[in-house]
């Protein structure tokens, strides 16, 4: 037996006077109700309604089912009801987790935005290049970059991510610009190296049958792709990096840009 539904269906015959009204107002036949009620006064071992063919009356145990039950359903609508207008009004905590990268140059900024759209909500956002356990850190929306999550996690494909490999105008005023994948072996590079791994991750480039991984080498390697960016620019070397963070300098024309990867 659910209980939940007859106790619904109990106040609900209270409310309305009549098994046949509160159908009506349940969906459901007078049968039905009738049943749902038998079953839960042979629940209770007791009588909850005096039934006559023109009038129907609570006993005293189903007066006294009422006054209890009936408050807490009007509870657990009021809070149905809460959580129904507040996912209507956008209003409540975000909890959003994103590479640092992503969360500082790109995410950051449409928080106003959003926020102008919905002043209601509130956001704690979570930056970090591990991958962050999300059911377990409770985060509502995750945005990361690479292969789809492996866990039962509902995943949408925003966008790509361009990558470019760059170089500062000092770097390349010392030692030339790299035209092809095989001089990058010549060239010193720096690296990114994955947080949950430790491993640096290859480059992704544009080869003549399509993407490919390559190693680079390092003269310096990096756990957080600002830093990389930082050396980027003071011309430690060549770097492999994302357009959205690597745009400004070139929109200033401080950098060269050897070629696009992917």
């Amino acid at each position: 037996m659910d209980k939940a539904r007859v106790i619904t269906l109990f106040i609900g015959v209270v409310h309305a006077g009549s098994f046949s009204q509160a159908a009506v107002d349940a969906g459901l036949s007078a049968q039905a109700v009738s049943k749902a009620i038998r079953q839960l006064e042979e629940h209770l071992g007791v009588r909850l309604f005096h039934r006559t063919t023109r009038s129907l009356s609570l006993t005293d145990e189903g007066q006294r089912l009422f006054e209890l039950a009936n408050p807490g359903l009007r509870l657990l609508d009021e809070a149905l009801d809460h959580v129904r207008s507040s996912r209507e009004a956008m209003d409540g905590v975000i909890r959003i987790t994103a590479p640092t990268s992503i969360g500082s140059i790109v995410l950051a900024p449409l928080l106003a935005q959003f926020q102008d759209m919905h002043p209601g909500t509130r956001f704690d956002l979570y930056l970090e290049d591990h991958f962050t356990d999300m059911i377990e850190s409770k985060i509502d929306v995750g945005f990361r970059a690479g292969n789809p999550p492996e866990r039962n996690l509902v995943a949408r494909r925003l966008g790509k991510i361009a990558l470019y490999v760059c170089a500062a105008p000092s770097y390349l005023a010392k030692h030339g610009a790299p035209r092809t994948v095989a001089d990058l072996q010549k060239h010193r590079c720096t690296g990114f190296r994955q947080p949950n791994t430790g491993r640096i991750v290859p480059w992704e480039l544009r080869g003549e049958g399509g993407t490919i991984y390559q190693d680079v080498p390092c003269v310096a390697s990096f756990n957080t792709a600002e830093a990389e960016l930082e050396a980027v620019r003071a011309g430690v070397g060549v770097g492999q990096l994302t357009l959205y963070m690597a745009e400004r300098d070139l929109a200033e024309g401080g950098w060269c840009t050897c070629c696009r990867s992917t």
